[in-house]
């Protein structure tokens, strides 16, 4: 499936495990979902293969997170979760995560995640290193 905006998406089932009594996924799953999807994506991009230890040393912390749901994802729907970078700033990335029902297009869900690149001895903000910026600023839209 494409949507407007993404130009990478990913597929998953929703296991037993991730629902509740009411045979719903936890909204907790949800941000787990997320981060699934946006692991997915940094290996579609070849930063990892482009960059080598450069991006391995980089690190990014969850800075927020905000999360709208829509509508549930039940037992053994398949979840296409489509991923984008939304705002690349001095220190901070935001992506979008839009998180829909493969068979039938249904929005479920809607994550803004903000990430900051951090020096991990001081876990201090530091800035994106050009590098990494210029890599991401390529990639394509959808």
């Amino acid at each position: 499936m494409t949507r407007p905006g993404f130009a990478f998406s990913t597929r998953f089932k929703v296991r037993y495990a991730e629902i509740d009594g009411q045979k719903v996924v936890f909204n907790s799953r949800y941000l787990e979902y997320a981060d699934v999807a946006v692991t997915e994506f940094w290996l579609w991009t070849g930063i990892g293969e482009a960059l080598g230890a450069l991006w391995q040393d980089t690190e990014f912390h969850v800075r927020r997170a905000e999360v709208d749901y829509l509508a549930p994802f039940t037992w053994g729907d398949e979840v296409e979760a489509f991923v984008r970078i939304e705002r690349l700033g001095t220190s901070s990335i935001t992506k979008r995560f839009e998180l829909v029902k493969a068979g039938d297009g249904t929005l479920c869900a809607a994550i803004t995640i903000v990430s900051v690149n951090v020096h991990l001895p001081t876990g201090r903000p530091v800035p994106i290193p050009d590098a990494i910026r210029d890599f991401i600023a390529a990639l394509p839209q959808g």
